[in-house]
């Protein structure tokens, strides 16, 4: 079992590229929320369910192919694409002359956070991300929830219940979509995070309503029962 707290220290202090860090921060995070684990990619792409770099097919109007490549897949569950930005470091370049030859070899991912930079880099990972869901096998259907990562720095959470791919928006809201590295350490945040690995319909609102509805109608009838 992987502690969260370490996870948090460890992912907030990362930076570089993505491709370095994303998959080892899924896999610890899973492991943190007691959720099951991408698996290993099979030669059979049917079989690749759950896997990090899953292929698609993506089909050109002149019949040729071009291999698309999903961050993380989960049938069912989620897109995830992920990306990791610069840290702001003006401390540690400050100090670099104790990192020896290699102290201004520096990789700063792709935008310094919170700059206009960075917003436009996490758009352009979500449009991606759904592009992405139009290109699964059609017997797959839509996930309901396309995911954004930031390695080390925040979660972001969209989701469309529908199942058509056709709006998906920030969930639960614009105020809670994004979950940072201290968020993590919330129970509610890990409840929901486990729902999306394990039963993300469960987080679909209509479906929620109509519980409490049914739980309400079933209220009203005791109650006209009663003599």
């Amino acid at each position: 079992m992987i502690d969260l707290d370490d996870l948090i220290t460890e992912a907030s202090a990362s930076g570089g590229s993505e491709r370095a860090n994303y998959q080892l921060f899924i896999t610890r995070l899973c492991a943190a929320l007691g959720v099951p684990e991408p698996g290993m990619s099979q030669e059979a792409n049917a079989r690749n369910d759950y896997v990090f770099e899953r292929s698609l097919d993506y089909q050109h109007p002149d019949g040729s192919t071009t291999k698309l490549y999903v961050d993380c897949y989960k049938r069912g569950h989620f897109v995830l694409e992920a990306k990791q930005s610069a840290r702001r470091e003006a401390q540690d370049l400050r100090q670099s002359d104790m990192f020896g030859s290699e102290a201004r070899s520096r990789k700063l991912g792709h935008a310094k956070r919170g700059s206009r930079g960075w917003d436009r880099v996490m758009r352009a990972a979500y449009l991606q991300a759904v592009d992405y869901t139009r290109h699964l096998p059609v017997e797959h259907g839509y996930p309901p929830f396309v995911i954004l990562i930031d390695v080390g720095h925040v979660i972001e959470l969209y989701a469309d219940f529908s199942g058509q791919g056709k709006n998906y928006a920030q969930f639960p809201d614009a105020q809670s979509f994004r979950i940072s590295m201290e968020d993590l350490r919330d129970p509610a945040i890990q409840a929901r995070l486990k729902a999306i690995w394990t039963d993300p319909l469960s987080l679909d609102p209509a479906k929620k309503s109509a519980e409490v509805t049914r739980d309400i109608a079933g209220r009203l009838s005791i109650i006209a029962k009663r003599p």
